[in-house]
């Protein structure tokens, strides 16, 4: 993965608590040089987040994304993503980077989805993260599909400046956090 020309598609999103969450994609390449956006947005506490996905790496019509980054696999309240899905349907290999330690979010989805086994079942399915520690000292967790561990733990390490965020997933927080609310106008009172 030594090439300047690597490319990858991060994504991230900005909950905020209210019915929409909005998603932000932004396409790096190694060198940092952005060329590319794409938007969603998914619903909270649902299961829609893999097609939004899905439908924002369509819409790029880009052939030279290289990888994925997603910024966690639960996002929205516990919209669960499924990132080898993604993979599978895109051709493109997807690493999903967190920040903590922790011991999983299983408890709680089954205290607030105690019948939903398909979400349960979905949040299983993600497996165990792997720490990976990067040159800048720190920690992430992640999780790959389509990449071997290490490629996946290198790429991360390749693309983080600085702390524990690969860039393109930073920058599309920062995108996400910036976007007008997606919330519908009858959102406003709840």
């Amino acid at each position: 993965m030594p090439k300047k020309g690597l490319r990858a598609l991060g994504i991230a999103e900005s909950y905020t608590g209210r019915i929409r969450s909005n998603l932000a994609g932004v396409v790096m390449r190694k060198d940092l040089r952005i060329d590319g956006f794409a938007f969603g947005s998914v619903t909270v506490g649902a299961m829609d987040a893999t097609d939004t996905i899905l439908q924002m790496v369509r819409e790029l019509k880009r052939r030279d994304i290289n990888v994925i980054l997603l910024s966690g696999c639960v996002i929205a309240w516990f919209n669960v993503i499924d990132p080898g899905r993604v993979a599978r349907e895109t051709g493109i290999p997807v690493i999903c980077v967190t920040y903590e330690e922790s011991d999983g979010l299983l408890e709680d989805i089954a205290r607030h989805f105690p019948d939903d086994d398909a979400r349960i079942s979905a949040y299983r399915q993600l497996g165990e993260r792997t720490e990976v520690r990067l040159h800048t000292g720190l920690a992430c967790f992640i999780r790959s599909w389509g990449l071997a561990q290490d490629d996946a733990a290198r790429f991360c390490d390749d693309f983080t400046c600085e702390g524990k965020i690969p860039e393109p997933l930073r920058v599309a927080r920062l995108c996400a956090r910036n976007l007008p609310c997606s919330c519908r106008p009858d959102d406003a009172t709840i």
